[in-house]
């Protein structure tokens, strides 16, 4: 059908292209893209369909007492492309909840949720859908439950991941991660209320990355080390 339509263009936005020079490398492209793609699919080992809700249900169910604690405190991220990614890779980490702060942009904005990629539905925001609570007042709940929060933030006292010495998974109970605004990062009174203050350290002229990538490099470090320990 793609061929056919270079050759015989119908649509009024085929015809309004198609003397276009750039038109044959496109279609040329589009082609090779689906004839890889339906080589990936016929290939058994590579998985590239989401697994069946239900099954992932039942072995969530049979793994749960053996899963970390994890919470995600967004604290006044302007993107809803970053808010979007998170909420796809907490899915995929399986963690408790992703609490939604500030003026962070929370479902069912459309970004979000076409950046989540179906995964936002699936996500607690912990909140039953209370706007109105400020970092602080969550970080200030989840501690008072016995939740341990560390504030993820580039400052002198900050210590790098790689050096965080996290108790085991019987001993830690839950803990919660607070990442903040892209420009200003996280709030210093949020800060002062953390139980300590971690970095992921960078080796380039950047100090800092995206905060959605941040965040999955945290929470997968997490899971690794307190599965580990469990």
């Amino acid at each position: 059908r793609t061929y056919n339509s270079f050759l015989l263009p119908k649509s009024a936005g085929a015809l309004a292209v198609a003397e276009s020079p750039t038109r044959p490398r496109v279609v040329a492209n589009n082609i090779s893209f689906l004839v890889r793609e339906f080589r990936a699919d016929q290939e058994q080992w590579l998985r590239n369909v989401d697994r069946n809700r239900r099954r992932t249900n039942n072995a969530n169910k049979n793994s749960a007492e053996d899963m970390p604690s994890i919470t995600i405190i967004l604290d006044n991220i302007r993107s809803a492309h970053n808010v979007g990614n998170i909420l796809r890779l907490a899915e995929a980490a399986q963690v408790d909840s992703v609490r939604i702060c500030g003026m962070t942009p929370r479902p069912p904005n459309p970004k979000v949720l076409k950046t989540a990629m179906g995964a936002a539905e699936y996500v607690s925001l912990g909140d039953d859908g209370d706007v109105s609570t400020t970092t602080l007042q969550t970080v200030l709940d989840l501690k008072s439950k016995g939740c341990k929060v560390f504030g993820v933030e580039t400052t002198e006292n900050a210590t790098s991941l790689w050096e965080t010495q996290f108790p085991s998974n019987d001993e830690m109970g839950s803990v919660a991660y607070v990442f903040g605004n892209e420009l200003i990062g996280v709030d210093v009174e949020v800060l002062r209320e953390c139980d300590g203050i971690i970095c992921l350290p960078t080796y380039g002229i950047k100090n800092s990355l995206n905060v959605a990538t941040c965040v999955g490099i945290i929470v997968w470090d997490t899971l690794r080390r307190l599965k580990r320990s469990a």
